[in-house]
């Protein structure tokens, strides 16, 4: 097993909280961690949801859902930045 902290930014952050601690098998990725937390239902399923415009980064680099987790990674999912 292995424990990873959780943080959600922008929109996410207000709906789901800042962060949390979750502990997930070894082996784990990003796209099955975000499949696990999108499959609690509710806000988790409607805004994790495939398809759904979601960025993530694990120790602040910007990464795509095949980058395996560590023990003690910092994972972050954010919505797409836009310029202007």
């Amino acid at each position: 097993m292995l424990t990873v902290q959780v943080r959600y930014f922008a929109a996410l952050r207000e709906a789901l909280g800042p962060h949390e601690a979750v502990s997930l098998p070894a082996g784990t990725t990003v796209g099955s961690l975000r499949r696990q937390l999108a499959a609690r239902g509710g806000r988790h399923a409607e805004l994790l949801a495939p398809g759904r415009p979601v960025r993530a980064a694990v120790a602040q680099a910007v990464c795509g859902d095949d980058t395996p987790l560590s023990d003690g990674d910092e994972v972050a999912f954010f919505p797409p930045v836009t310029g202007g």
